[in-house]
This record gives C-alpha cells, sequence and structure tokens, in this order.
C-alpha cells in the first residue's frame, strides 16, 4: 500500500508530493553501473534527486540552543583535521551531468585557507557528543527516521505497512536513528568506526558547535573535495577505478535491486577506508551525504567570487558527495561538482557530515 509518509525524521519534502519527490532524491545516492567507462560517454541520468525525504520546515532552533550551550568547545572533542591551503579553483562545471541541481557554471573561485576534517564523524565521535551533552537528535524525537529497504531485516520490514510511491525502497522506519541505523533490532557496535547516519543539519551544526568548529561552505567543500586537481570529475581523477582500484563506496551491480558490493562494503565503511585525495581527506565522496552551511540555490553567477556562502535565506540546505547508495543510473552525484538537498531538519540512512574550522581548536 502505498500512503502519504507520517510527518517524521526523513530524508527533503514540504507536504505530501514533494515529500515523495524529496524521498526519490534521497534514494538518488546510488551506485556507479559502468566504473571503467569514460563518464562522459555514458549517459547520465535526468531528474532532480535529493536522496532524502524531508520534513519541510527549515527549523533552526536546535542547532541555536547548541550554538549558545556550547561557548567554549573545542579540546579535542573530534577526529583529526586537515590544513587546506588557501586558493583558486573551478567550482561547478560547464558540462553538468544533472542541470536542475545548478551543478554549472563553472566560475572562478577564491577560498581562504582553512581546516577540514580528515574523514566524516564517525558514530564514536558522535557518541561522546551525546554522552557529555545529552543531545537528542531530530530523528529520535520525532522517533522515526527513512532506511533503504535493502538494510532492513524481514521482521521490520513486516511492521511496515506503506512506502513512498515514488521511491519505494525508502521506508518509514519507527526507532531508526543514529544508534540505530536501521531501526530498533540493529545497533552501531561493530560500527563505531563508520560514519554517524540519521543526523539533520541542524544536529551536525550542534556537534561542530560544541566540538569548535562549524560546517563547511560549499565552496569550501568542493574546494577540498577536488584536492588540488583541476577540472576532474572525481577527487582522484577522472576514471573511477583507476588500475582497477575502488576509490570510494559507492553502489555497485544494479540499482536498487542487486549490490553486489565489489569495493567491499554493503552499507556504509569505515571512515578511513579507501585511498585519501591529494589533500588527504578520506571518503570526501560516497559512504555517507555530507552537509555543508549553504542554502540551496540552483543559479550562480559565473563571476570570480571570493569564499562565497550561498543565499541569505532558503527552505533547503546544500549537501554533498553521495552516498554508498550511489549509482551512476540513478545518481550520479559522487562527483566533486555534483550537489542534492535537503531541509535542515531532515535525516536519513545515507546522510552524515564532516566540519570545518578556520584554525584548529584547542588541543586538536
Amino acid at each position: 500500500q502505498h500512503v502519504t509518509p507520517p510527518k517524521m525524521a526523513a530524508p527533503c519534502g514540504y507536504g505530501a508530493l514533494p515529500l515523495f519527490l524529496a524521498l526519490t532524491l534521497l534514494l538518488a545516492a546510488g551506485t556507479d553501473p559502468d566504473p571503467d567507462s569514460n563518464p562522459d560517454s555514458d549517459p547520465a541520468p535526468s531528474g532532480a534527486c535529493g536522496c532524502g525525504a524531508g520534513r519541510g520546515g527549515g527549523r533552526e532552533a536546535a542547532a541555536r540552543r547548541y550554538v549558545a550551550a556550547a561557548a567554549g568547545g573545542g579540546s579535542g572533542r573530534s577526529g583529526p583535521m586537515v590544513a587546506i591551503p588557501g586558493g583558486e579553483f573551478t567550482m561547478g562545471t560547464d558540462e553538468p551531468e544533472i542541470r536542475q541541481d545548478g551543478e554549472w557554471p563553472a566560475r572562478r573561485v577564491r577560498v581562504n585557507g582553512f581546516y577540514m576534517d580528515r574523514h566524516e564523524v564517525s558514530n564514536e565521535e558522535f557518541e561522546r557528543f551525546v554522552n557529555a551533552t545529552g543531545y537528542l537528535t531530530e530523528a529520535e524525537k520525532f522517533g522515526d527516521s527513512f532506511v533503504f529497504e535493502g538494510m532492513l531485516s524481514e521482521e521490520v520490514k513486516s511492521e511496515i505497512h506503506q512506502a513512498v510511491a515514488a521511491a519505494p525502497w525508502w521506508l518509514p522506519v519507527k526507532g531508526a536513528n543514529w544508534k540505530h541505523p536501521e531501526g530498533p533490532d540493529s545497533n552501531i557496535i561493530s560500527r563505531m568506526d563508520h560514519p554517524v547516519l540519521h543526523v539533520s543539519w541542524n544536529d551536525a551544526v550542534a556537534f561542530c558547535t560544541w566540538a569548535g568548529k562549524r560546517l563547511p561552505t560549499e565552496a569550501e567543500w568542493e574546494y577540498s573535495c577536488r584536492g588540488g586537481l583541476e577540472n576532474r570529475l572525481f577527487p582522484w581523477g577522472n576514471k573511477l577505478q583507476p588500475k582497477g582500484q575502488h576509490y570510494a563506496n559507492i553502489w555497485q551491480g544494479v540499482f536498487p535491486s542487486n549490490n553486489t558490493a565489489e569495493d567491499g562494503y554493503k552499507g556504509t565503511a569505515p571512515v578511513t577506508a579507501f585511498p585519501p585525495n591529494g589533500y588527504g581527506l578520506y571518503n570526501i565522496v560516497g559512504n555517507a551525504w555530507e552537509w555543508t552551511s549553504d542554502w540551496w540555490a540552483v543559479h550562480h553567477s559565473a563571476e570570480e567570487a571570493h569564499n562565497p556562502k550561498g543565499p541569505a535565506s532558503g527552505t533547503d540546505k546544500v549537501k554533498k558527495g553521495g552516498s554508498y547508495m550511489c549509482h551512476k543510473s540513478y545518481c550520479y552525484r559522487y562527483r566533486c561538482a555534483a550537489r542534492s538537498q535537503n531541509t535542515p531538519d531532515s535525516s536519513a540512512s545515507n546522510l552524515g557530515f564532516r566540519c570545518a574550522a578556520d584554525a584548529l581548536p584547542d588541543l586538536q
């Protein structure tokens, strides 16, 4: 039975139909069908895919509350950071794979030097934050979140009698949150070094503030993703699997029915799995989507910019990098120029984050 999902911790929507579309988007963090082929020669998917269902709120109260409460944060509360040298780069592309996402035009952007987390925030790091503050994520407050059907047990699936028509592989799961990524019968005991999931933008801001950090801007994120390379599709170049080696955790096989897990992982991978890029950053694409600080917009000036921060307001926040669910046939968004969006209170089983900072927090 296909019904309108209840209001819940889900990955970008603003009501019934938008929520359907949003869910389609969330899932879009898919795979790559023919990894060894020239990406430019393969047909790219069409259609917007936000890779997440949403609440439609733009609620930032939780983030503001913890920004105020976290004064004096830092002190080595999260993982190691990498110094990213300031410089200029070409942001976006003049050959967009998904035009409606606003991947274009290519424009010169200059960013100041900053620091970026070496890897995505892990379950272990997020648990430290929760233990220290008593923080409750928005997925926990709502009581449920969306999970990819392929990761659920038969027992959990048997309790679910609704699905999102536009993306039936996304199921609303009661009790799904960062501690129970696939619902009540799952845990993170063996995944403490994997990226934390089911975290909203507000949750990410709360954590970064506690750690004496912040979320990166979209420009900072993309500059970091490119690792010093210009005009390349991926952080390591244009070929998805150089010399047959996997460089990111994405979907292999046929999405969404068959995940061959040729890269070694059916779901998330440890935050330091796969080779780092030229700046020493791990899993900057694939594994889990990563929040940025920017509000979402799809129209960009082609003029050169210095430290752009996106629009002053909006309804959705930009996320980058794609996830373990990304497949070129469905959501070709594990490219540095690719982008997607969700409302600030949205969460899902493929959505995480990493932090940035203008200076190293104390005792880093």
